[in-house]
């Protein structure tokens, strides 16, 4: 998270190739997509996201894969708890208690701000933390657990445990070994394959993954969606299997973490994250919006409230854009 700087060189050449992208981007294509089978995930930054967008959309969000990531509201708004009891709670600073959280749900429920809470009931949550995760502590993790277990029956979540992995997305083909704390975040822990573990348990069976994605990965204007002060970049990528250029496949969001987005480590996360293989059988569209570094330096996703107080909701800048940019592709070609 904040504690990681990249290298000068490497954090040079990203930005000549997200420039170069955005020079490039194609408008968003409408693919009419379907609605119904809406899912999110995201490692670490984009865990806490994909958390927020899945409460403040809960009618509509089918489940979220969470990958080293914290409950709701965990930070309250405060970068200073964003770091202590959302990232490495101690006795002084402890993770934050479900039942405070979710008085915080009701309100902005009651205000119309988010989806009421009851839209939770009926989804379903992977959960994965590491053993040696040295940036979000299992305790955080556990305290999402506690929070979703107030809507979700114990059936409906799936909480996998790495001793041996470290802050990072695990997939198969990944070089970095599994214990790394490092970028890009993309650790190799044997056969465990987190894209499709998550993506079995939101959706139900899928057919296996493809050796090879051989889909189209469109980096596309963004800039439409995003209003400035967002913190997000004039590019984002989604990837689309051939499959689904003719309508009615199901949309998944992949949130990266930070020192993941484009502007700081080009395009590793949108290729080697796992979810194209999945998505290249599955009938399934790959959304990866892209955070810029203005709002965060390191391309963190907002969840403590630097677009904002109202980041944790759906009018957020941030929650707002990509709904905008999930409306667009359910729209028909």
């Amino acid at each position: 998270m904040k504690r990681f700087k990249p290298r000068f060189a490497e954090f040079t050449a990203a930005c000549f190739l997200s420039l170069t992208a955005a020079h490039a981007a194609e408008p968003l294509p409408a693919l009419g997509a379907e609605f119904e089978s809406l899912t999110v995930s995201g490692l670490s930054s984009g865990a806490f996201m994909a958390v927020q967008f899945h409460v403040a959309h809960s009618s509509r969000v089918r489940g979220a894969g969470i990958l080293a990531g914290g409950p709701y509201y965990c930070a309250s708004g405060s970068s200073l708890k964003a770091i202590s009891s959302c990232m490495s709670p101690g006795f002084f600073t402890p993770a934050p208690k479900p039942g405070i959280l979710r008085e915080e749900v009701d309100k902005q429920a009651a205000a119309g701000q988010i989806d009421p809470p009851d839209g939770l009931r009926s989804s379903r949550v992977w959960l994965l933390s590491g053993g040696r995760d040295i940036v979000v502590r299992s305790t955080v993790v556990d305290a999402t657990h506690a929070f979703y277990r107030q809507w979700l029956p114990e059936s409906a979540i799936a909480y996998e445990r790495l001793p041996d992995a470290g802050h990072a997305m695990i997939v198969p083909s990944a070089k970095t070994a599994c214990g790394i704390t490092g970028s890009p975040y993309i650790n190799h822990c044997g056969d465990f394959d987190a894209p499709g573990r998550l993506l079995t348990h939101l959706l139900g069976e899928l057919r296996p993954k493809a050796q090879a994605a051989t889909g189209e990965l469109l980096a596309f204007d963004q800039s439409g969606f995003a209003e400035r002060k967002a913190g997000m970049s004039n590019t984002a990528y989604i990837y689309i299997p051939a499959a689904c250029r003719s309508g009615g496949c199901r949309i998944h969001v992949a949130f990266h973490g930070c020192l993941q987005n484009a502007a700081t480590a080009g395009e590793t996360w949108v290729r080697q994250s796992g979810y194209n293989e999945w998505a290249e059988t599955n009938r399934l569209l790959v959304l990866y919006p892209q955070t810029s570094n203005t709002g965060d330096p390191n391309g963190c996703w907002d969840w403590w409230g630097y677009t904002g107080a109202a980041y944790h909701t759906r009018s957020a800048a941030q929650i707002g854009a990509v709904w905008k940019m999930i409306e667009h592709l359910t729209e028909k070609p």
